[in-house]
């Protein structure tokens, strides 16, 4: 299969396009960086006939079609979107700036939403397709002190859910895949923000590989349209956007709990 991924220079992005090089398949690397990316490439000594990089703004429309037009040139199709670039600033609402505000919309939101525009013209002119939309637990139920974050995965997460009800009848699948806190650079840049306390306080840390396993393993077989990770974890969260109300109660205690997280936390 041909697999495009939006963030592939580190973290999630990293670890996915490692791993589908492994299982055979052809992938394109995007990122703002590309001779970062190029070099990455060389490094590890991949078939450069399976793999191609391209710079992307991902809150870029035109970025977004020069992209797409570049792979449809190159392979004449494209099987999966991963839609994993993502953004977060930790702050309280009184203490940012209107820019940080545009750019986790532009980011997380909007640059996921042209790309699943883009993807889905030339998936259905092929007849089939998966798009793959990384949000977070943090999309459903809000979560204080990145709240702009957590609104801009929330939007991911809503427009995951209606847009998968368009394009299903015309055979392109959409997949929303919500994970607790990943142990990378985003999680690292959280330890020394107060805000982002209530990020640490789960009972462990997803890896990684965890998720890229349950997204190879499950998510492009099965094409589910929302996946929590964990199970558990999200199941709170479910019960936190039905109740809004428990989070006022909860809050205290999980703050509490994620500060102490915080301390002993060691960034990769």
């Amino acid at each position: 299969m041909n697999i495009l991924i939006t963030g592939a220079s580190g973290g999630l992005g990293k670890s996915l396009a490692e791993k589908a090089y492994s299982l055979g398949h052809n992938i394109v690397l995007t990122n703002l960086n590309e001779k970062g990316l190029k070099d990455y490439v060389s490094k590890q000594k991949w078939d450069k006939n399976r793999v191609l990089t391209a710079k992307l703004d991902v809150s870029s429309p035109s970025d977004w079609k020069k992209t797409m037009d570049f792979v449809y040139k190159k392979w004449g199709k494209l099987d999966i979107l991963m839609n994993v670039a993502g953004y977060l600033l930790p702050g309280y609402i009184y203490n940012i700036s209107p820019k940080d505000i545009d750019r986790h919309m532009d980011i997380n939101a909007k640059g996921l939403m042209y790309g699943t525009r883009e993807a889905a013209i030339r998936m259905i002119a092929q007849g089939n397709g998966h798009i793959i939309n990384i949000a977070s637990l943090a999309g459903v139920a809000p979560i204080p002190g990145i709240s702009l974050y957590s609104t801009s995965k929330f939007a991911v997460r809503g427009f995951s859910l209606a847009v998968a009800a368009d394009l299903k009848p015309k055979n392109v699948f959409v997949s929303v895949v919500c994970p607790d806190a990943i142990q990378t650079p985003m999680l690292d840049l959280q330890k020394d923000y107060e805000e982002a306390s209530m990020t640490f306080s789960g009972n462990k840390y997803l890896k990684t590989e965890d998720v890229t396993e349950i997204i190879f393993n499950k998510v492009i077989p099965k094409k589910p349209l929302e996946v929590l990770i964990p199970g558990s974890r999200g199941f709170l969260a479910k019960i936190g956007s039905f109740f809004p109300g428990a989070n006022a109660l909860l809050g205290p205690s999980l703050r509490n709990k994620g500060r102490k997280k915080q301390t002993t936390y060691v960034t990769k």
